[in-house]
């Protein structure tokens, strides 16, 4: 009776499991039908989000960026499309663009994320935008009380100079 050796043959059983789990995980991603009792509609295949530099996403997205901010740490331009107007802007990092959204979102609004870009917009602009550039759309409610905002306009806001 041969004996294998402790540990032999692992590597390969481990990374076969490894390629099939992978194979799972693709193939729970395609166009399936619904079992939600929604009269059988298929659950379409989100779009893979679009990457590129701040110039090329605005391209995919059908706009000429108006460049506001360029930093290492990011890009920012202002843009406007049939659809409407919106912010694109571009990170260096992840974690960066993490931090931004994360403090973005005080002030509410809707955003459409991708890897190392975001877009911010009316809510149908993100929609119309997402159809283009993919992504994950993200919103938050603005968490000041009261009425003490001007509605999210940035129009009349004086910004926090020093006097």
């Amino acid at each position: 009776m041969a004996i294998q050796p402790e540990g032999r043959g692992t590597r390969h059983g481990g990374a076969v499991a490894a390629v099939l789990a992978g194979l799972l995980l693709l193939a729970g991603c395609s166009t399936e039908p619904a079992d939600d009792g929604d009269g059988g509609r298929e659950r379409p295949t989100p779009k893979p989000a679009a990457t590129g530099t701040l110039e090329q996403l605005a391209e995919k997205a059908g706009c000429d960026p108006n460049v506001q901010t360029d930093a290492a740490e990011l890009r920012q331009a202002n843009c406007t499309t049939g659809e409407g107007r919106y912010v694109l802007t571009t990170f260096a990092t992840d974690r960066g663009q993490r931090e931004w959204i994360n403090e973005a979102k005080d002030y509410g609004g809707t955003y459409l994320v991708g890897r190392q870009w975001v877009a911010v917009g009316d809510p149908d602009v993100v929609a119309a935008l997402r159809g283009r550039l993919g992504g994950t759309v993200e919103t938050a409610s603005p968490h000041h009380s009261g009425d003490s905002g001007g509605g999210g306009s940035e129009d009349g806001h004086s910004g926090h100079r020093g006097s």
